[in-house]
């Protein structure tokens, strides 16, 4: 199948957002430019990665002056996802880097493919930048205030699931869990 490729250079609004329940949500990175909007699907734990080493990175270009020195605070994000709300694609590999010429965030997403558990194949994703058999991709471009306003919504969000029991630290539901330190014992 032909690979699509779904390019955001720079988007009008970037952001990490769900839907669903706690306990249940399903997370989305959706970039909107005019009214052509993408939502790529991807786990929890990747927002939170994604959103930790963008502020790593962040930090470093600020420690090296190579962002802009005074930030410009934008305006917190704390509207939903925009509609239409379709899945182009459940995101496999992120890449994030600098692109020194144009001083601008890259952030990238490729759908998730049988070969990226393999080492090799994972290598091989790499080299698919020309493929047009590749895996689908996902590329935004943001500037440095962008990001630093896409990092405080994606920890929000991250951080708006369940609360944790305070006995063991896994997420409670509504109605409880087992907890392992009660020796299986239900939690409410």
């Amino acid at each position: 199948m032909p690979r699509r490729a779904f390019v955001f250079d720079p988007p009008d609004r970037f952001i990490a957002g769900t839907i669903g329940t706690p306990g249940n949500r399903t997370f989305f990175l959706q970039a909107r430019e005019g009214t052509r909007v993408v939502s790529v699907a991807l786990d929890k734990a990747q927002v939170a990665v994604l959103a930790e080493r963008l502020g790593r990175l962040l930090l470093e270009l600020d420690q090296r002056g190579i962002a802009d020195l005074a930030p410009v605070k934008l305006p917190d994000d704390v509207t939903p996802l925009d509609e239409p709300l379709n899945e182009a694609f459940r995101a496999g590999t992120l890449t994030l880097g600098w692109d020194g010429e144009r001083e601008m965030i890259l952030i990238e997403a490729r759908a998730q493919t049988e070969e990226a558990d393999d080492p090799e194949g994972i290598e091989a994703i790499e080299d698919l930048e020309d493929d047009p058999d590749g895996p689908d991709l996902f590329r935004v471009r943001i500037s440095a205030d962008v990001a630093r306003t896409f990092v405080e919504r994606a920890m929000r969000v991250v951080r708006s699931g369940r609360p944790p029991c305070p006995l063991c630290g896994n997420p409670l539901d509504p109605q409880g869990h087992i907890c392992p330190r009660r020796n299986g014992q239900y939690v409410h």
